[in-house]
């Protein structure tokens, strides 16, 4: 008589059953009325698991966001999506509910390691680009195909992360990954992995936009500097039109996309305002936004143009208000800390599903804690050619010194336990500590010059310790009265 081992038999039957859920739901959300009547389930579940079980104001936070998230998927479904969108977006959003518990590979990597393995990666896989912006977080630009990935290197990231990470998500920068020549080819090739990337747009004329409707699990963050004037001041002239005819190509060939904004001192106004966030969400029909700050790292790097700590706090505002009233998905890590559980670099995720966890890798094969950590310990390239994986990334000195970091921080304790999470980015809130503690103390490898020159700065590392400083006094006092206050 044949023995089945009992936890192998339920995880089969499991499969079994998702897969039959998955299908059933993917006919039932055609319907517009059975679509609606499941959004306004799955909002009423949201709210009683945040709102009324846990009550607390970061688990507010987390409502509100999360049914911002599920209103953009909404919108999404009720316009017009190609078909292969359609059925990506049901695979990978009931898909994640259904799979996303610590069954598995997860448990089983907490169990070895100690916390849970990352929720997505970041690869940069060119730092070629057509254009040539001042300031670029990268050093990105014309003429620099030498730092490109080779397509086996990619695809054994994306084939690694599903194995040992049970993750499911990849985020595409660059460079311009439209450049990238084995982007379609990787996407084909892992149809069960969603790939958001972030373009300045120009490419996408109207046969790159059915390529992306063809292939069915790639959505574009469209770059904006706000409106014309801000974008091709920074972009070049002539780069906003290109833009909206994207939007154009997009929507005809029924491809979801988002924008992606970058604040600056000089235009926060513009990209806050509520002209900017209707026009986009609106009138050009994105379906997200993630909001980036400045961050003073890359070509000709300088503070000047980094949101101050009362720009950062009333983008917070602004952000929460469109939110709430609008339901406007508006991601930025720096201000929903809150919601993601503090900061996610080298690979730290939180015990909640939503609380990510991931690492980039550069064109040349870096491997640094996030895209504005510009250090590294490790190269995925050198990694695999001595038989590593990406574990071993995740277990270097360097990616579990600032985890440790995070801990400390208070990161995992209950709601209203931890530190001050209006301020968790370790290398512009808590400079100081991450210089001493970390850069020096690890001495990690600086991926280009201008990373070199930020470290050996005097007047940089100042600056950066007195914007900790000052964002302290202004964001201590909300992080009290809001979080920590007894109602």
């Amino acid at each position: 008589m044949i023995k089945i081992n009992g936890s192998k038999l339920k995880e089969k039957i499991f499969q079994g059953v998702v897969r039959l859920l998955l299908l059933l739901s993917k006919l039932c959300l055609r319907n517009a009325k059975v679509r609606r009547f499941a959004f306004k389930k799955v909002r009423e579940r949201l709210a009683h698991r945040l709102i009324v079980n846990r009550g607390s104001k970061q688990a507010e936070d987390k409502y509100y966001m999360g049914k911002a998230a599920l209103r953009s998927l909404e919108r999404t479904m009720e316009g017009n999506i190609s078909s292969k969108y359609f059925k990506a977006l049901v695979e990978y959003t009931l898909g994640g509910v259904l799979w996303g518990g610590k069954i598995g590979p997860k448990r089983k990597f907490y169990e070895e390691k100690g916390f849970y393995p990352p929720s997505f990666v970041l690869i940069c896989p060119t730092q070629a680009c057509n254009l040539d912006c001042p300031g670029c977080y990268t050093a990105s630009g014309k003429g620099k195909w030498g730092n490109t990935l080779k397509y086996e290197v990619v695809d054994r990231v994306v084939r690694e992360m599903k194995e040992l990470w049970r993750a499911h998500v990849v985020v595409f920068s660059g460079g311009e990954p439209l450049l990238y020549p084995h982007l379609f080819d990787v996407a084909r090739k892992h149809g069960d992995v969603l790939f958001l990337i972030y373009t300045n747009g120009t490419l996408i004329n109207e046969k790159m936009a059915q390529r992306l409707a063809e292939v069915g699990n790639i959505t574009p963050a469209i770059s904006v500097e706000g409106f014309e004037g801000e974008t091709d001041a920074r972009r070049g002239k002539g780069v906003y039109r290109k833009i909206l005819t994207a939007f154009a190509n997009l929507r005809e060939a029924g491809v979801p996309f988002g924008i992606s904004v970058t604040a600056t001192r000089e235009n926060v106004d513009a990209v806050t305002s509520d002209k900017f966030y209707d026009f986009y969400f609106e009138e050009q029909g994105a379906k997200y936004q993630w909001q980036f700050h400045y961050m003073p790292i890359g070509k000709s790097y300088t503070l000047a143009l980094m949101p101050t700590p009362e720009q950062r706090l009333f983008m917070r505002e602004r952000k929460r208000k469109m939110e709430r009233e609008k339901e406007y998905f508006i991601g930025d890590f720096w201000n929903d800390s809150t919601v993601v559980c503090g900061c996610i670099a080298a690979g730290r995720r939180g015990s909640e599903r939503w609380c990510g966890g991931h690492f980039n890798i550069t064109g040349a094969g870096d491997c640094t804690p996030c895209g504005f950590q510009p250090y590294a310990a490790d190269n995925i390239n050198e990694v695999y050619e001595k038989g590593g994986d990406l574990n071993t990334v995740l277990e270097s000195d360097f990616f579990r010194a600032i985890r440790e970091w995070q801990t400390s921080y208070g990161y995992g304790k209950p709601d209203g336990e931890q530190n001050n999470l209006l301020m968790t980015c370790p290398i512009r809130d808590h400079y100081q500590v991450y210089y001493e503690q970390i850069l020096q103390k690890y001495h990690p490898r600086p991926i280009y010059d201008e990373a070199q020159a930020a470290m050996e700065d005097e007047e940089y590392r100042k600056g950066l310790i007195n914007y900790g400083k000052e964002l302290r006094r202004l964001s201590r006092p909300i992080w009290e009265k809001e979080y920590l206050s007894k109602k």
